[in-house]
């Protein structure tokens, strides 16, 4: 059965230490398709028959592409599954998409709109308040925020215990932030939240991502931040942009201040390489207009 084949598969993954979620659902999807037809080893001419229903170009090759791996895989084992030829869907990638980076009078917005959400008189609406205000105080990734433990939020700060390629580090905490998550918890018991969960709402367990997704996206709306639908404006995910670039440009302006910076940034932010934290120079003008200005010193003779 393709399903046994699946968790084998899935199993060797998330022994090597990555999560794997997304492709084991979309393998058991696939999977569950193949068996439908009752095939018993791997055909191309299914993968494709499966791929054209995405919903979009862009998944079709993400299916494609995480089905084309798991083909290998068996085939290495089985000459019998047929492996589809690389690049069928092409090599279409989405451009990585521009930050938009918040002022904090929006993002202070922002947290007084989430406090009058309902249900009201619930944790709830405190839980998004909390939660938007510990993104931009931190620029901790929406997932490692949501799998925060009551236990993780200790003296020293916040530990991070399943953050991205699942490495765990420790994030201190400014005193106010430590202060304003003292007084959710405070509300919390008062509200009766129980459980482990650092982050809950009514049903007791922590939102999941794509509700605090959508949570934001209409409360951007709301306050004129973003347009309607199809249109592009401020993400949750820019919470942890807008807290790197700041603090970028709160840097003092010298090269080796910025080296330093950005080693002590990039442990912050979690990032497996610190070129990833070096995306952020290009992120905003202000710190384009600031690199512009040190290059045009340094051509003129000048010290940076």
């Amino acid at each position: 059965m393709l399903s046994n084949h699946v968790a084998r598969y899935v199993a060797l993954h998330r022994g090597l230490g990555l999560e794997f979620k997304e492709q084991e659902r979309l393998l058991e999807l696939f999977a569950e398709y193949a068996e439908a037809h009752e095939d018993v080893c791997v055909q191309t001419r299914r993968v494709h028959e499966w791929c054209a229903s995405a919903s979009s170009p862009n998944s079709a090759r993400t299916k494609y592409d995480t089905v084309r791996r798991f083909c290998a895989f068996l085939n290495a084992e089985d000459p019998q599954h047929e492996v589809p030829p690389a690049n069928a869907l092409g090599r279409g990638k989405r451009p990585r998409p521009a930050p938009h980076i918040l002022e904090p009078e929006q993002i202070r917005a922002v947290m007084q709109a989430a406090l009058e959400l309902p249900p009201k008189n619930s944790i709830s609406p405190h839980t998004y308040h909390c939660l938007f205000g510990l993104l931009a105080a931190t620029g901790l990734r929406i997932s490692e925020a949501l799998a925060l433990q009551r236990q993780d939020f200790t003296g020293d700060g916040l530990i991070i215990r399943r953050g991205k390629f699942g490495k765990s580090r420790l994030v201190p905490l400014h005193a106010t932030t430590r202060r304003a998550l003292l007084d959710y918890l405070a509300i919390r018991d008062k509200l009766g939240g129980s459980g482990d969960d650092l982050f809950v709402v009514k049903t007791g367990r922590p939102p999941t991502k794509t509700r605090v997704h959508v949570i934001f996206v209409r409360l951007a709306r709301k306050l004129g931040f973003r347009g309607g639908t199809g249109t592009k404006g401020p993400r949750l995910h820019d919470l942890r942009h807008t807290f790197a670039v700041r603090s970028l440009e709160a840097c003092a302006h010298d090269r080796q201040a910025v080296r330093r910076h950005m080693a002590a940034l990039s442990v912050y932010l979690g990032h497996a390489d610190v070129a990833n934290t070096y995306w952020y120079l290009q992120a905003t003008p202000v710190l384009m207009r600031d690199i512009a200005e040190a290059n045009e010193r340094l051509f003129q003779g000048e010290a940076a």
